[in-house]
C-alpha cells in the first residue's frame, strides 16, 4: 500500500474520530482503493476492494474502526432515542422467565432465567416437574469475561450422571465440550477442544460421539468416537465430498445412532446400534443425486422421509431386519399441494409435520390402525412445530404455537383423547393485548404470474391508503422459510404506526418444494423481483406508501436485501438494514478454501461453470453498485463472522460510497468481537435492534 493509500485510511480515521469527541459529524470514511484483476470465463473485474479481506493488515482493520466510529458519529443523535427503545423494548420481557419443563427419563429438564442475568440456567427436577430443583449449568457464570458466549442446552447421558456441554467463545463455530459427573458434581478430565456442539451418547453411557469441522473451511467432515477418561479418541467416519457436511443423532427409540451425510439435494445415512458402541456402522442406502431421505426408528421398523419420485416428500417404511432395513413400500404417497417437512415416531404414534397453502400442519397417526387426524389452528397466519419430546413410550406431543399476534405458546397434546393444554404462553409485559392488533395473509401478484403470500400484521386503528410506514422483511434461501413469528420486539414498530409486513418469496418453502426450487441457482432472480414485487402491491393496497417503506434482511436475507436495491425503483424504499449480508457472492464462491463455499454449489450455483458464473454475476449486490440512489443504510458485520466474511459488507459499504448519487446516510457497524449471529446475551443483543429501529422512526419523523 503507497503512501497516498496510508494517508486516506488514516484521515478517515481522524475525522470519525474528531467527530466522535464532539465536533460535527464527519466525512464519511474512505476506504483506499487498490486494484485487484480477477479473471473468469473471459470476464475481466477490477476489485479495488478486495485487500479488506487482509485479516491482519492493520489498514483493513483501521477501515473497520473507522467506519464504526464514523457510525457512532452519524447516529449520535439517536443515543437517547436508542436507549430509550431499548428500556421500552427490554420492559416487556419477563426477567426470572422459565420454560416449561420436559420428561426425559426420570427427570424433568428446563431453562430459566434470573433477574439481572443475560444467560441461562440449565436444570431439572427429579421425579415431578415440581421436585427439587438442580440447577445443572449457570451460563451467566461461566460467561464472565468473555463478550461473546454460547453454550447450548447440555447433553445427558442415558442414565442422566454424566453431563456434556460446550461453549463458543468467540462466536466463530468453534466449541469446547466438558463432562461433569452429576452424582458427585466433579468436571472430568476430559475435554475436546475446536469441535462443533453436535453429541451423541451411547447407551452405555461412557462413549459420546461427535462431530468435528475443518480448520479452514468449517465444514463438518469428521465424526469421533470419545470413551470417558480414555487418552485419544477414535476416527468412526469421514465425509471426503467437500459439498456435504456430516452430523451424529440418536433416534428417539434410542435403539439406533445415526451418522447423516448432507448436501443440498443428496443425503446419506448411516447407523450403529446404540448399545454397541464399538460395532461397525452400516449404511442405511447408498447416496443418489437428488435423493433426500431421512430414517426414524420405531419398534419393528423404519420410517423414512424422502423424495424418491416425489418432490414434496412423502413417508415409506421399511422393516428393522437383522441384515438391515427391508424394502421400503410408501405409507404415505407423494402430494402435489402439500410438502411433507419432517416426522416423529413414537411407540403407538407417527406425527408428520407438514406445510400446505403455506401454513404449517401437524398430522398425528396411530401406529397400530387407529385412525389419522390433523390439528386445528385458527389464525391466518401462524407457525406450529413440534417441541421438545424425548419420551418414546408417550402419548403426549409437546408443540410449539405462535403466530403474529399470538405469543409462543407450549402445548401438550394427548393424541389419543385429542386433548390439549396450554402449559406456557410467553408472558409480554407492560399491557400487551392480542386483540388490539390484526394480522392478515394476502397473494400479491408476481410479475411472471405467480402468487406470493404475504403476512401483515398491524394496530387496529390503521386504515389502509394512510400512508402508514411499513417495515418488510424476508429470507428467501435454501428452502427455509420466512415464519410469521410473534415477536415483543416488533411491538416497537406497531405501536408507532407500523405495518409489518413478511413476503414469503421463491427460495423458501413456504409453498412446497417447487417454490424452493423456482428461487434458486438460475432461477435465484425470482427471490429479488418476488420482494420488489410485494412491496409494489402493498404499496397499490394501501398497505405502505413509496418511500416509507423499511427493507431489512440478515445474510442470505441481507443478499436479497442488496440485489434489490439495485434492481428496485429509486424511491420505493427509504432505508434498507442489511445484516450481516452476503453480498460479495461471485468472489466467495470462487473460493473454495472459505468457509460454506463449496457445499454451496447447488444452491447457488458452480463458479467454475460459466453459465452459472455469468448468472451469479447478474445479480451479486457487490458487483451491481452502479451510479444511482440508493436509500438510507445501516450495514452490520461480524469481525469472526464464520458464515458471511466481514469484507463481505466492508466491501459493498466501501463501493456504495464510491458510487451512489445520493447525500442519505450510509453506516456500516462491525462488531469487532463476535460473529455471524451478532451479541449472546439476551438483552445485550437487543441494543443493536433499538438503535436499528432508531435509525427508521428517526426518518420518519418519530423521535420517541
Amino acid at each position: 500500500m503507497n503512501n497516498l493509500d496510508w494517508l486516506l485510511v488514516f484521515a478517515g480515521i481522524f475525522a470519525a474520530g474528531a467527530a466522535h469527541a464532539g465536533g460535527p459529524r464527519p466525512a464519511p470514511p474512505k476506504a483506499a482503493k487498490v486494484p485487484h484483476r480477477l479473471e473468469k470465463h473471459g470476464h475481466v473485474r477490477v476489485d479495488d476492494y478486495f485487500w479488506l479481506r487482509e485479516r491482519e493488515n492493520p489498514d483493513a482493520i483501521g477501515y473497520l474502526k473507522a467506519e464504526n466510529d464514523y457510525a457512532d458519529a452519524s447516529l449520535a443523535h439517536l443515543k437517547k432515542f436508542s436507549s430509550s427503545l431499548f428500556r421500552e423494548i427490554k420492559s416487556r420481557i419477563k426477567k426470572d422467565d422459565s420454560t416449561p419443563p420436559f420428561k426425559d427419563g426420570p427427570y424433568y429438564y428446563y431453562t430459566r432465567y434470573k433477574k439481572g442475568g443475560e444467560y441461562p440456567l440449565y436444570c431439572r427436577r427429579a421425579g415431578s416437574p415440581s421436585g427439587k430443583e438442580e440447577i445443572l449449568l449457570d451460563v451467566n457464570k461461566e460467561a464472565r469475561g468473555h463478550a461473546f458466549f454460547d453454550a447450548p442446552f447440555p447433553v445427558m447421558s442415558p442414565d442422566h450422571n454424566i453431563m456434556a456441554w460446550a461453549a463458543d467463545t468467540k462466536g466463530r463455530r468453534f466449541y469446547t465440550v466438558r463432562f461433569k459427573d452429576l452424582r458427585t458434581g466433579r468436571v472430568l478430565p476430559d475435554r475436546l477442544d475446536n469441535v462443533t456442539p453436535n453429541l451423541a451418547w451411547a447407551e452405555d453411557g461412557r462413549t459420546l460421539f461427535y462431530a468435528k469441522q475443518h480448520p479452514g473451511t468449517l465444514r463438518w467432515e469428521r465424526i469421533f468416537r470419545h470413551e470417558l477418561g480414555s487418552a485419544g479418541d477414535r476416527e468412526v467416519y469421514y465425509e471426503p465430498d467437500e459439498t456435504f457436511t456430516a452430523f451424529v443423532g440418536k433416534s428417539r427409540s434410542r435403539k439406533y445412532l445415526f451418522i447423516g451425510s448432507q448436501a443440498t439435494l443428496t443425503t446419506e445415512y448411516r447407523y450403529l446400534e446404540a448399545s454397541s458402541p464399538d460395532g461397525e456402522w452400516k449404511l442405511f442406502r447408498p447416496r443418489e443425486r437428488g435423493l433426500e431421505y431421512a430414517p426414524e426408528h420405531a419398534g419393528d421398523r423404519f420410517y423414512v422421509l424422502h423424495n424418491r419420485g416425489a418432490r414434496n416428500f412423502m413417508v415409506s417404511e421399511a422393516a428393522d431386519l437383522p441384515g438391515g432395513p427391508g424394502p421400503w413400500t410408501d405409507i404415505l404417497p407423494h402430494r402435489e399441494d402439500t410438502l411433507v417437512e419432517d416426522i416423529d415416531a413414537f411407540r403407538d404414534w407417527l406425527v408428520v409435520s407438514e406445510r400446505r397453502g403455506g401454513l404449517p400442519l401437524i398430522r398425528v397417526i396411530s401406529r397400530s390402525g387407529g385412525g389419522e387426524h390433523y390439528l386445528e389452528f385458527d389464525d391466518p397466519a401462524y407457525l406450529a412445530s413440534p417441541g421438545v419430546n424425548r419420551e418414546f413410550g408417550s402419548g403426549l406431543l409437546r408443540f410449539n404455537y405462535e403466530s403474529l399476534t399470538t405469543p409462543d405458546s407450549v402445548y401438550d397434546y394427548d393424541m389419543g383423547s385429542r386433548e390439549k393444554k396450554l402449559l406456557k404462553r410467553q408472558e409480554v409485559l407492560g399491557g400487551f393485548r392480542p386483540e388490539d392488533y390484526v394480522s392478515e395473509r394476502i397473494w400479491a401478484p408476481a410479475r411472471d404470474g405467480a402468487k406470493i403470500p404475504v403476512s401483515l400484521v398491524y394496530r387496529k386503528d390503521f386504515r389502509r391508503g394512510s400512508g402508514a410506514p411499513t417495515h418488510i422483511y424476508s429470507y428467501g434461501s435454501y428452502g427455509s422459510n420466512s415464519d410469521p413469528y410473534f415477536s415483543s420486539v416488533r411491538l416497537s414498530l406497531l405501536d408507532r404506526g407500523f405495518v409489518c409486513a413478511i413476503p414469503h418469496v421463491r427460495g423458501g418453502s413456504e409453498l412446497g418444494r417447487a417454490w424452493y426450487e423456482d428461487g434458486r441457482q438460475k432461477k435465484k432472480m425470482n427471490t429479488f423481483t418476488d420482494f420488489i414485487d410485494a412491496t409494489e402491491y402493498l404499496v397499490k393496497e394501501g398497505y405502505a406508501a413509496r418511500g416509507r417503506v423499511h427493507a431489512e434482511g440478515g445474510s442470505a436475507g441481507g443478499l436479497l436485501v442488496g440485489a434489490v436495491l439495485n434492481m428496485a425503483p429509486e424511491g420505493l424504499y427509504g432505508s434498507a438494514i442489511a445484516e450481516v449480508p452476503f453480498v460479495d457472492v461471485v468472489t466467495t464462491m470462487l473460493d473454495d478454501s472459505i468457509p460454506l463455499t463449496a457445499g454451496e454449489y447447488d444452491e447457488w450455483g458452480d463458479p467454475g461453470v460459466k453459465e452459472d458464473y455469468e448468472y451469479m454475476l447478474s445479480y451479486s449486490p457487490y458487483d451491481n453498485v452502479s451510479a444511482r440512489a440508493y436509500p438510507n443504510l445501516f450495514i452490520t458485520a461480524g469481525l469472526h463472522d464464520s458464515q458471511v466474511q466481514y469484507w463481505e459488507p466492508a466491501k459493498w459499504a466501501a463501493r456504495l460510497r464510491d458510487m451512489k448519487t445520493d447525500d442519505n446516510l450510509l453506516v456500516l457497524k462491525t462488531d469487532m468481537e463476535v460473529g455471524h449471529g451478532g451479541k449472546s446475551g439476551r438483552f445485550e443483543a437487543l441494543k443493536l435492534v433499538a438503535l436499528q429501529y432508531a435509525f427508521m422512526l428517526d426518518l420518519e419523523g418519530i423521535r420517541k
